[in-house]
């Protein structure tokens, strides 16, 4: 999202993070960063297919999910976490409910055209895909949203990314995640409450 820190602005002209900066070059938006770094550090061919058809289906999900996954399920962490921290107000129980509506639809979605009865979204091995989903989907369960529960094939493909991954490995990644609600606990200056307040309702919209 967008970032009013001045290194940030530094690193990339569109002012948001992540911002990658590799020497003298720098590059935003998390998915070219992803295919950026499986491109220059040669990472092994299950995370980036080199068969152009299974390429293909990784970048299919990757174009699917801007519009999808990432329009909802980031919104619950704003709902539940943010906004009330940055505004002093909690959202109307509605707002969530809306949000919570337009996610289920994308899990449908997802589990019936992308993971199908596939181990994980582009066959029997893990990839970008799969890594760029599950993030995402871990912002609901953080604050207390287990979009996993009653779904038992999208429960299984969790299982199975973690193990691809490595446990201990996985949960470091998503540690921030799943503790965000401990941030209503923290003192945010009044300025940058000022200032970010409007910039995360905006997002909410």
């Amino acid at each position: 999202g967008p970032s009013n820190s001045e290194g940030a602005g530094k690193v990339s002209l569109l002012k948001k993070v992540p911002a990658l900066k590799d020497g003298d070059f720098t590059l935003a938006e998390c998915t070219a960063i992803l295919l950026y770094l499986s491109r220059k550090y040669n990472t092994p061919d299950h995370w980036y297919p080199s068969d152009i058809q299974k390429r293909a289906q990784v970048d299919e999900y990757l174009s699917w999910h801007h519009a999808n996954i990432r329009a909802n399920a980031p919104k619950t962490m704003w709902i539940k976490v943010l906004i009330p921290l940055f505004t002093g107000q909690p959202l109307p129980s509605e707002k969530l409910q809306e949000v919570m509506e337009g996610l289920s639809s994308s899990l449908k979605q997802f589990e019936e055209r992308f993971l199908q009865d596939k181990a994980f979204i582009v066959g029997s091995e893990i990839s970008l895909a799969d890594l760029v989903a599950i993030v995402e989907l871990m912002q609901p369960v953080g604050v207390g949203c287990d979009i996993f529960e009653d779904r038992p094939r999208l429960r299984e493909w969790r299982r199975r990314v973690e193990d691809a991954v490595g446990k201990e490995l996985f949960f470091q990644a998503h540690e921030m995640i799943l503790n965000i609600k401990e941030l209503s606990n923290i003192q945010i200056d009044p300025q940058l409450k000022e200032q970010l307040a409007p910039v995360l309702m905006k997002m909410l919209k």
